[in-house]
């Protein structure tokens, strides 16, 4: 296999630790971030989309229920932006090198963390103890 051939889901986990974040393992999760990406771009335009045949409703119940349907969808999309950010500075630390590794500690992040969240930024143990300090300090 070339080392540009994005690895399998079952390849990556059985992978030496040596091969942690080799180019076939970037290639893996730059086409698992670029899915994701396309995916929430798509979402969006269903969206804006969905939103443009407002379709008028003479029945106020309804067209509460249908602001109501339109303020929730709104929400969500408005997490998949932050998401999509996410996703593109994932790719971003990709193409530094800085993929797959913890910006606090610079410990590997872990392979089953990154096929769980691929935007993941710090290792577990980081995240576990920046998310006692927050509650520490009640933020």
């Amino acid at each position: 296999m070339n080392a540009r051939t994005p690895m399998t889901v079952e390849e990556i986990l059985a992978a030496p630790e040596s091969d942690y974040m080799s180019p076939r393992q970037l290639a893996f999760f730059r086409q698992r971030l670029l899915i994701e990406k396309d995916q929430l771009l798509n979402n969006a335009q269903e969206t804006t989309t969905h939103l443009q045949d407002n379709g008028s409703t003479p029945d106020p119940s309804d067209r509460a229920s249908v602001e109501e349907e339109h303020t929730l969808e709104l929400r969500v999309r408005d997490r998949e932006r932050k998401l999509l950010k996410k996703i593109e500075e994932a790719i971003a630390r990709i193409d530094t090198g800085d993929y797959g590794w913890c910006e606090e500690t610079g410990e590997p992040i872990g392979i089953g963390r990154l096929l769980a969240r691929p935007t993941a930024t710090l290792s577990l143990e980081a995240q576990e103890r920046r998310e006692k300090l927050k509650k520490m300090h009640g933020s």
